[in-house]
């Protein structure tokens, strides 16, 4: 009996999770000259790591805004992570300094929303959190990217209304 309930719940589990899949519409995410960026590097992880973060973050958000039919195409224009490098010569190792001065985290981005029988929606826009060290989040707290992260998520409710799918 326990085993048939189980199998129960694990298939209802995997039904809802294929049809919250299917509930979806398309995402593409692009970086336009990467090596151009303004700050993409850090001393613990390469432009690729970031980038690769950076894109699957993306892809995850939008995926739970844009509904099924619909179609989100990002284009990443410009990256000022969070904070400055500094040199340490002592150390021989560079530093990811957070002042919450003017270091605050930008990222330049082109979308364009597409549904049937709608005109496209496109929006430029540099999405920006000047107060990124103001509000305590000790959710991510290991989590490198967290403030563009946080900025990201607050920019797609802010343009694209709360998720359509979770």
């Amino acid at each position: 009996m326990r085993s048939t309930v189980r199998s129960l719940w694990v298939s209802m589990a995997f039904g809802l999770a294929a049809v919250t899949a299917q509930a979806a519409g398309q995402v593409q995410v692009t970086f336009v000259q990467p090596e151009q960026f303004t700050d993409i590097r850090d001393n613990r992880f390469d432009i690729d790591v970031n980038l690769r973060e950076l894109k699957r973050h993306l892809e995850a958000l939008a995926a739970r805004h844009v509904a099924d039919g619909q179609s989100l195409t990002i284009e990443v224009l410009d990256v000022d992570l969070a904070g400055d490098i500094r040199y340490n010569l002592h150390l021989l190792d560079n530093v990811r300094v957070l002042t919450g001065n003017a270091d605050w985290p930008r990222i330049k981005l082109r979308a364009t929303l597409e549904s049937a029988g709608q005109p496209a929606r496109r929006i430029e826009q540099t999405v920006a959190d000047m107060a990124y060290l103001q509000r305590l989040d000790r959710s991510n707290a290991g989590d490198f990217l967290r403030y563009e992260k946080r900025m990201l998520e607050e920019w797609f409710t802010a343009q694209f209304g709360q998720p359509t799918a979770q």
